[in-house]
């Protein structure tokens, strides 16, 4: 019989990860309601209401296929994570009592707007595996509507406003199902079908204006960043990305909608599954240099902590009252030493399956000379390699010789430049160098004549750069 489960303890080292993929780009940098790309949001695993999804382009379920080979009595633990949006909006206090609502509420240390908060939600179960076989079983579930009141107090101590936040309900369902395959080893398909069944039905309204409002009113009845955890006390799944050569076809023939399983929690176990609606790789791990959430898409640490760090004043007032963890970025970046934000500069963790954890192995002896690979043309050998003088090189353009002092028309290639050499097409220009690179390309380096700046890139050698091709020789050179 299924079970409701305080969270499973096989869920741990998986949970990490599920985390970066429930607030994955919640709130993206300058981390402010007023950005243009925060007003535009949850764009993952959204399970909106039937009534809307279909006409829309947007779905109301998620359906989960893996492989697993559970062993006697086996028991399946499952967790169902989403974000449920409740609407936020920002009330001043009036002098002779009662609240207006306001589109801003100046703090000091904050400015309060009007935003759509995600509070986490879970549905946790336990079933046992052989209670899944046959029809399988359904798991209805609530989230009912509430109204929540904050006080918000200022520097003098009396109320300055409030928030209030309103929550709609939310219906859905989890449908389990585990089917024995035929083989020569017992494998059972397991089917975790994720509902949103509400009754909500968006208002009547023309043009595409009443859509993007229409998908505001069903953010908040909807499963935000839905995604589960499955786990088995005895047994395990089967990769559905690298499967053993038996399983390729059963796995072929799994239905995935709108998720995508992977095998999670520690490196060489094979109990726990995310099922998450962002492609991952097997045992996805967050980086171990990463010192928080920042909540960006594809996010880059480093970047973002120092961009972060930069704001200014009112910006990060704005950001801060815009939501309770985008002010815990704001603080993170301002608080980050020196030692933890070098950490963030890039680690090379490919060589780690040659060296090890603990560095490279120091050689004891010299290899035997037929052990040493060596190549019969070597990529670049700079002993053999012809000397250059980008001074005094000089090449043959049309017949007639270029090299420094040359004057030359420029005339870049669409295919081989960027859109702001194609401004200098027609410009004169002075020939500084000749280069020579180790592929055997040449290149122009050059300074466009009535160029104010010249002299400064003469100076720093910041020259722009041409290949032959791109030039034609002046007569009056």
């Amino acid at each position: 019989m299924a079970t409701t489960a305080t969270a499973d303890p096989r869920f741990a080292a998986a949970r990490q990860v599920a985390d970066a993929v429930l607030l994955e780009g919640y709130v993206l940098y300058p981390y402010r309601a007023s950005a243009a790309k925060n007003r535009l949001r949850w764009q993952f695993g959204v399970l909106v209401p039937p009534a809307w999804g279909p006409a829309h382009g947007e779905h109301a379920c998620q359906r989960t296929e893996v492989l697993m080979e559970p062993r006697g009595d086996a028991t399946l633990a499952l967790e169902l994570r989403f974000l449920h949006a409740q609407r936020r909006t920002v009330q001043r206090a009036l002098d002779g009592g009662g609240f207006a609502e306001v589109d801003e509420l100046h703090l000091a240390d904050r400015v309060l707007v009007p935003w759509d908060e995600g509070t986490e939600e879970h549905v946790e179960l336990t079933v046992p595996v052989a209670e899944l076989t046959g029809e399988g079983i359904t798991v209805p579930f609530t989230r009912p509507a509430r109204d929540d009141i904050e006080n918000v107090v200022g520097d003098d101590g009396r109320t300055a406003g409030r928030l209030v936040r309103r929550t709609e309900e939310i219906e859905g369902a989890l449908r389990l199902r585990a089917v024995e395959l035929d083989g020569a080893y017992r494998v059972f398909r397991l089917t975790a079908v994720v509902e949103n069944t509400s009754p909500w039905t968006p208002g009547p309204g023309p043009g595409p204006d009443a859509v993007a409002a229409d998908r505001e009113a069903a953010l908040p009845r909807s499963l935000v960043a839905a995604h589960l955890l499955l786990g088995l006390d005895s047994g395990s799944f089967l990769s559905m990305t690298d499967p053993p050569e038996w399983a390729r076809e059963a796995v072929a023939a799994c239905e995935n909608l709108h998720t995508w399983p992977v095998l999670a929690g520690e490196a060489g176990r094979a109990d726990v599954v995310l099922s998450s609606p962002i492609i991952l790789e097997d045992h996805p791990a967050i980086a171990p240099e990463s010192a928080g959430a920042m909540y960006d898409a594809t996010e880059i640490d480093e970047i973002l902590a120092l961009r972060t760090a930069a704001l200014t004043d009112q910006e990060k007032r704005e950001a801060r009252g815009t939501d309770a963890r985008a002010a815990a970025v704001i603080d993170l970046a301002d608080s980050l030493p020196h030692e933890v934000l070098e950490r963030l500069h890039g680690a090379v963790r490919s060589l780690r399956e040659v060296t090890g954890p603990d560095g490279p192995e120091q050689i004891t002896e010299i290899p035997d000379e037929e052990a040493v690979f060596r190549p019969d043309t070597p990529w670049w050998d700079p002993a053999g390699a012809d000397t250059a003088d980008p001074a005094r090189d000089r090449i043959t353009i049309d017949g007639a010789p270029v090299g420094p002092g040359s004057r030359v028309l420029l005339r870049p290639g669409p295919r081989r430049t960027d859109a702001q050499d194609l401004f200098l097409h027609g410009r004169a220009a002075l020939v500084e160098a000749v280069l020579h690179d180790v592929d055997g390309g040449v290149h122009l380096a050059v300074t466009v004549e009535d160029d104010p700046g010249a002299d400064i890139r003469r100076e720093q050698g910041r020259f722009l750069y041409f290949q032959p091709d791109e030039v034609t020789l002046l007569e009056d050179a």
